[in-house]
């Protein structure tokens, strides 16, 4: 999977990518030959909720030239050089004037920030610090071939896989960033992959429901669109970012802090990673914060690896493919679709002996002979689904009581339930 993850992310690496443009059209096209995305056009101007869909923003070329004719910065090499959103320009600048427009990070003096102007028309370019210190008083010729068209449009892209129930869980992502790896193609690769191997089950309780949309206004258009229907099918989400570094796990809880998404995410960690962070839902950060406003309080959190805004690398030129570890995105994968089998198989039980325990050796679920250890961890196992199944507690909640893994309480609560000990709660 590693392999060929690196193959795709090098395809998508240069490509400018923003909230709009053929940019975004062409990236969704490379990741149509994993997923079987719906791709829809939203025209500009579109209104959804407080917000308008924006101008379709596309760029030719752009660049800077100093007086002998040499392309000092130019967009071709970096797309990160140019400030998102920038309008049309050419021209003749003396340093002080062309300073105005240019713009770095002090503190970072070898990194091109990356900037955007998405809602005010101007223009700008982005470079290092120490670039810009190494400029001197001399007249640069800058030239930007863009198009904001008002009768563009924003491309957005679904994928939905059918489950045996109409219920939902929803895997959201955005492709809104230029040349960054882990704040943006860690996301998009990882939820391919995901969706690659939940498309090889044969049997899946849910309906999966794949977004790949520009960040921010995407999720604002989707919800303006389809909000109603995820509040009424809407069990667990995720929006999957910052997924591809070597650090530990995040997540990052729903709104409402002990969904079925925080709780399957929490007990999956706890029992697989020595080291993570669980952080409590706050309004800022990805789209979370759409699918978690008041109106909606969706059930969505976010397992990331190190958090946006967490690592210095983070919205500058340096978040590249040195940064990201595709072994760590593998792993991501795994993480994620242990997270999905947990939501899979959680059932709340009733036991329908519940005076004393029920003969489990006349039904072939009590040794006979000795203890091994295995089978002493599954009878114990049996204990604990037989004494929590009151119609009350789930498994992932007797998992979490009694310290045993959520698959052995899972494989317990199957045993008894094909003997007919216990049924499902209705």
């Amino acid at each position: 999977m590693k392999e060929l993850m690196e193959k795709y992310f090098d395809r998508l690496w240069p490509i400018n990518r923003s909230l709009t443009g053929e940019g975004n059209r062409e990236t969704l096209k490379i990741l149509s030959e994993i997923i079987d995305l719906k791709i829809s056009e939203i025209p500009s101007g579109t209104k959804c909720f407080d917000w308008n869909v924006p101008p379709e923003w596309n760029v030719k070329e752009a660049w800077i030239k100093d007086s002998s004719g040499k392309k000092i910065i130019d967009f071709k090499k970096n797309n990160l050089h140019l400030l998102g959103y920038s309008e049309k320009f050419s021209g003749k600048l003396n340093l002080e004037e062309l300073k105005k427009h240019l713009y770095t990070l002090p503190e970072q003096p070898e990194v091109i920030p990356y900037l955007t102007s998405y809602y005010k028309k101007r223009w700008g370019f982005c470079l290092s610090h120490n670039q810009l210190n190494d400029l001197t008083g001399d007249e640069y010729e800058v030239c930007i071939d863009s198009e904001l068209n008002d009768k563009g449009s924003m491309t957005m892209a679904e994928a939905v896989l059918e489950g045996e129930t109409d219920e939902e869980i929803l895997l959201s992502t955005y492709i809104c960033h230029p040349s960054m790896a882990n704040n943006e193609l860690s996301g998009p690769l990882v939820t391919a992959f995901i969706y690659n191997e939940l498309k090889k089950k044969k049997h899946r309780r849910y309906t999966y429901r794949i977004l790949l949309n520009p960040e921010t206004i995407g999720a604002i258009c989707y919800l303006s669109l389809n909000g109603k229907h995820l509040k009424e099918k809407l069990v667990a989400g995720y929006v999957i970012t910052c997924i591809g570094d070597r650090g530990n796990f995040t997540y990052k809880k729903s709104r409402r802090g002990n969904s079925l998404a925080d709780r399957a995410a929490e007990i999956i960690l706890k029992q697989n990673e020595k080291e993570y962070n669980t952080e409590d839902f706050f309004p800022t950060g990805s789209d979370e914060r759409q699918y978690c406003s008041p109106g909606f309080n969706l059930p969505v959190g976010s397992l990331m690896r190190t958090r946006y805004s967490k690592y210095k690398e983070y919205h500058t030129s340096a978040d590249n493919k040195e940064f990201i570890s595709f072994e760590a995105m593998e792993e991501s994968v795994q993480r994620y679709l242990e997270i999905i089998n947990v939501i899979e198989k959680n059932q709340t039980y009733i036991n329908l002996f519940p005076e004393c325990e029920p003969q489990l050796g006349k039904r072939d679920l009590y040794p006979t002979l000795g203890s091994q250890k295995e089978t002493a961890e599954f009878v114990n196992a049996i204990m604990w689904v037989l004494n929590l199944s009151d119609g009350e507690n789930d498994l992932i909640e007797i998992s979490m009581k009694s310290s045993l893994a959520f698959e052995l309480i899972s494989n317990a609560s199957i045993a008894l339930y094909e003997k007919r000990i216990i049924k499902i709660k209705e």
